[in-house]
């Protein structure tokens, strides 16, 4: 087993190595420049469109709001908390200005993303509306390109069942019994009870719940993450400057933080970042496939959202937290760190962190069961629905009652397989995407028209 770990740890060096950064950030910054700063421009139009979104206009599943709430659903959880504490505590603050970068090229990204899924997507025979990367990459590509759209799918099949269910479910029973003292196979049980519930009723079930659950969740996590920033607000400018000092040079040990090297706050600070923010990756416009719409653009333009909201929102709130507080030098790591710094600085912070990850943790065991419900059913057909929701519940226990060390590992190596072909597909169809985008604007009047 120790020799399985030490595979995987040198897998996943290659596959977060320079050509992943370099594929992910490139294909970002490539996006965003043809798309002329689209995701830069559009984002007061943007979240005019989420608000007019909560109805959603043309054919689809679940409106448009409710599809970004279901995106989010998977993308908010753990990596804002745990995530954001592990790349600051091995990559120090440096780590932080490469999950920015991340996020703001990641805009692009998800634009696109979600242009493509529902330009693409396909509808069954009982009247669902299907797509992601692996219907863009068969349709848009072609058939010849049949096999990537497979890789993909095994990928996310994978990786969903490590990022979006073990993962969630070991946080929440490690959470639950840290703070209430709560036995954690009472913890598994009550969430295979719970994630039934809601995945038996399919994308709509899934999309309510989310629609109930983010909004609220990620107010209320913001809000106090907002409460400490304002209580050391003296500190913040002195902790930006760290942020970008620390991206190009390497981190000084401090306190119990032994010291980083640039490459390691960039590796972490990117890797941390998609795992958070999912721009790239293609798990979101599974969802974003779903949704009622009549233009791609126009659900591209709600999509793009996500990623402001998970990354230059969430992420940087509590990266700055855990900078202003001190505790990224204490020498713990994850969401015990997240947890030391709430808990030193406001009343009754462990448990509002608590409660938060709660949420955010089972909304990904929701939002993930549907990307990789999805990815299973392209491989085997509607039949394997069924048995697939089983599989899906029957991991949870396992999750929640094991440690989970190599499986962490592991779910760095799909993420970033899952992100090859994804990255592939959105390069060779960016012609359209860039098309698509310059008539929509020109012909809503949003855009100078071509002379």
């Amino acid at each position: 087993m120790e020799q399985f770990g030490v595979w995987v740890d040198q897998i996943n060096s290659w596959v977060w190595g320079y050509v992943m950064m370099f594929l992910l950030l490139g294909t970002g910054i490539y996006l965003t420049a043809g798309l002329k700063f689209l995701s830069l421009r559009k984002l007061g139009y943007a979240f005019r469109q989420l608000f007019k979104g909560r109805r959603g206009e043309g054919e689809g599943d679940i409106s448009p709001f409710n599809a970004l709430m279901t995106s989010l659903s998977a993308t908010i959880g753990t990596g804002n908390i745990a995530g954001v504490a592990t790349a600051i505590g091995v990559g120090g603050p440096g780590a932080l200005f490469w999950m920015w970068l991340t996020g703001l090229v990641g805009m692009a990204t998800k634009f696109a993303e979600a242009v493509l899924a529902v330009r693409y997507r396909e509808v069954e025979a009982d009247g669902r509306h299907l797509g992601g990367p692996m219907y863009y990459i068969r349709n848009g590509l072609g058939k010849h390109w049949g096999w990537l759209a497979v890789m993909f799918a095994i990928f996310c099949g994978f990786g969903g069942t490590g990022t979006g269910n073990m993962i969630q479910a070991n946080s929440i029973a490690k959470a639950v019994e840290s703070t209430f003292d709560i036995n954690p196979v009472i913890t598994a049980t009550v969430l295979v009870l719970l994630v039934s519930m809601v995945i038996i009723g399919g994308v709509k079930r899934i999309a309510h719940v989310a629609g109930a659950l983010v909004p609220f969740m990620a107010v209320t996590y913001v809000a106090a993450g907002l409460i400490i920033l304002v209580m050391h607000a003296p500190e913040i400018p002195a902790a930006i400057v760290l942020v970008f000092e620390s991206a190009f040079a390497p981190t000084a040990a401090a306190g119990g933080f032994a010291g980083a090297a640039t490459k390691i706050a960039v590796q972490y600070g990117v890797e941390r970042g998609l795992l958070s923010n999912e721009a790239g990756q293609g798990s979101a416009p599974i969802a974003h496939a779903a949704a009622k719409t009549d233009d791609p653009v126009r659900q591209g333009i709600i999509a793009m959202l996500g990623t402001f909201i998970d990354t230059l929102v969430v992420c940087t709130i509590t990266g700055l937290v855990l900078i202003v507080s001190g505790v990224w030098t204490s020498g713990t790591e994850g969401a015990v760190m997240t947890s030391l710094a709430f808990s030193n600085n406001l009343p009754g912070g462990a448990y509002i962190l608590t409660c938060g990850l709660l949420l955010f943790a089972f909304t990904t065991m929701l939002g993930w069961a549907y990307y990789s419900e999805r990815c299973v059913e392209y491989l085997f057909g509607p039949k394997s629905i069924i048995w697939f929701q089983l599989y899906w519940v029957a991991v949870i226990p396992l999750g929640a009652l094991m440690e989970l060390s190599t499986v962490w590992k592991l779910t760095g190596v799909f993420n970033g397989l899952m992100a090859f072909p994804n990255l592939i597909a959105l390069l060779l169809l960016s012609p359209l995407i860039f098309k698509l985008a310059s008539e929509y604007f020109t012909k809503d009047g949003l855009a100078s028209p071509k002379p």
